[in-house]
This record gives C-alpha cells, sequence and structure tokens, in this order.
C-alpha cells in the first residue's frame, strides 16, 4: 500500500500538483471517473513519482479524447502532419503500418516532437510488428483484431495495447486477456447505438470507435459511452495530406478537441 499520497479532495492540491506526464490533477478526475478508480489512488501513484509508462500513456488517451490515426501512401510529409495534429491540439496519434516505411516514420515523428506527443503504432498484426514500434518510439499499439500474443508483448514491455474487436465475444475476450482499450472496429458499419448497446453488459469495458467517427458523429460516439475516438481519414485528410495542407488538418484537430471538450463538460442526455 503506498502511504502519504496527496488529499485527492483538497480542490488547492488538484489545482497545484501536475504529474510529470503533463496532466494535472483536476484533469484526472475525469479520467478516474472514466476508469473506474478513485483519485485518490492516481495521486498517490503520481506523488510517489510510481506511474508506469503504460499507465502515463492511458491517462494521456483518456485525458485527450482523440487519437489520431495517420494513414497515408506516401511518408515523407508524416512528420509534418503530426506536427500539424499537434498545433490544433491532438497530442495523441497512431502511425498506421500500412505507411511505407512506417518504422523510419515513427522515428523521425519521435525525434521532432518527443514527449509533447503521445505516439503509437496502428495495423500492428504481429508481436514481431510491435516490437520494431516500439524500439522506433511507441508508446502504445493499436489492432485492427485480438492478438493474444501481441497484448501479451505489451504487457512484458509496459506499453499500453488496444486490440481491435467488434462482437461482444471477441469485446471480452481483448478486455480479459489485458487490453487497456478495445478498439471497436469497424464503426462505420454499427455507429454509436452499438457501443452504447455493447456498454450495457460491459461497462468496465473501456471502449474507442474507429471507423465513422467524424464531425457529424463524434459527440454521439463520446455520449454513447466512448472513452476516446480514433479518427482517421475525417481528422487526417488524405487530400489535405497529399497537397500538403497542414492549416486544413490543424483546423480540424481544434474542432475535435472542441467537440470532445464541450461534450463532456456538458450533461449526459437521457
Amino acid at each position: 500500500m503506498i502511504r502519504g499520497g496527496l488529499d485527492a479532495g483538497s480542490p488547492k492540491t488538484q489545482k497545484s500538483y501536475a504529474p510529470a506526464n503533463g496532466v494535472f490533477a483536476s484533469d484526472l478526475r475525469v479520467v478516474c471517473r472514466c476508469i473506474g478508480v478513485s483519485s485518490s489512488f492516481f495521486h498517490d501513484l503520481a506523488a510517489c513519482n510510481f506511474m508506469t509508462n503504460k499507465l502515463s500513456a492511458l491517462t494521456r488517451v483518456l485525458n485527450s479524447g482523440v487519437v489520431a490515426v495517420i494513414r497515408a501512401p506516401r511518408g515523407d510529409l508524416l512528420a509534418d502532419v503530426a506536427e500539424a495534429l499537434l498545433a490544433g491540439g491532438v497530442e495523441v496519434m497512431e502511425v498506421t503500418f500500412t505507411v511505407p516505411r512506417a518504422i523510419q516514420v515513427l522515428e523521425q515523428v519521435a525525434d521532432r516532437l518527443g514527449d509533447r506527443i503521445l505516439l503509437g503504432a496502428g495495423t500492428v498484426l504481429d508481436t514481431e510488428t510491435a516490437r520494431a514500434a516500439m524500439l522506433a518510439g511507441a508508446e502504445f499499439i493499436v489492432s485492427p483484431t485480438v492478438n493474444l500474443d501481441v497484448i501479451r508483448l505489451c504487457r512484458r514491455y509496459d506499453k499500453a495495447v488496444m486490440p481491435g474487436a467488434l462482437t461482444p465475444t471477441e469485446v471480452l475476450a481483448a478486455w480479459e486477456a489485458g487490453a487497456d482499450i478495445v478498439k471497436i472496429f469497424p464503426s462505420d458499419i454499427t455507429g454509436p447505438t452499438y457501443i452504447k448497446a455493447l456498454r450495457g453488459p460491459l461497462p468496465q469495458v473501456r471502449m474507442m470507435p474507429t471507423g465513422g467517427v467524424n464531425l457529424d458523429t463524434a459527440a454521439d460516439f463520446l455520449r454513447a459511452g466512448a472513452c476516446a475516438l480514433g479518427v482517421g481519414g475525417a481528422l487526417v485528410e488524405p487530400k489535405a495530406v497529399a497537397a500538403g495542407d497542414l492549416k486544413r488538418i490543424e483546423s480540424l484537430a481544434r474542432q475535435y478537441i472542441q467537440i470532445v471538450q464541450e461534450t463532456r463538460s456538458s450533461p449526459k442526455s437521457a
């Protein structure tokens, strides 16, 4: 048991304390509600400088609410795309392994932006790819399927893992295997009501829809119970990437962050 932790109920403590990962204590209350633990737990860990890599990454994902999925036929501009996302307020992003020379792209983004962002790797299908991504700078791993070996590898190296699942059986299997967040994929064929339906019997599972998340549906997914949103082409628009229109990507990033903030701060729909 960790003793001597900060008093989570003290407003003064919550405003003045900031853990090493940059998430202020006042923000941790939101995170705690999302993952179902008391805020004093996080304060005790932070006070002892005891937040693990995985817990730190999970906190940033939940606090941000948006995971940008960076996918493109060319990788040479993606470090600039990542910087535009950050300028718009999106600090959590994954580079998918459908991107040519994805390892080099991960290294470039990690070198340029460092811990200003939380960098992950997506479309990871096996343990070899997962480990290579970690060595290139990925702090979390996302996959389109439930691969138990990938989940075990991430637990071994203290990295957050978000396997993709669709059916209730797959979702529960991923969660029981150790998923930190279950990516509900493809959500474009199910929509927000499916998240709400899954949350009925599985309220303990943190779910992140990916596919079908856009400016029109983002708030509905959040109200349905999503802990975060995986946003691909509706944020990192292929046309904008091809044209080098970084202002467009920055503008979209600001809009998604605003939706998350406004939806979370408003009373829940009945």
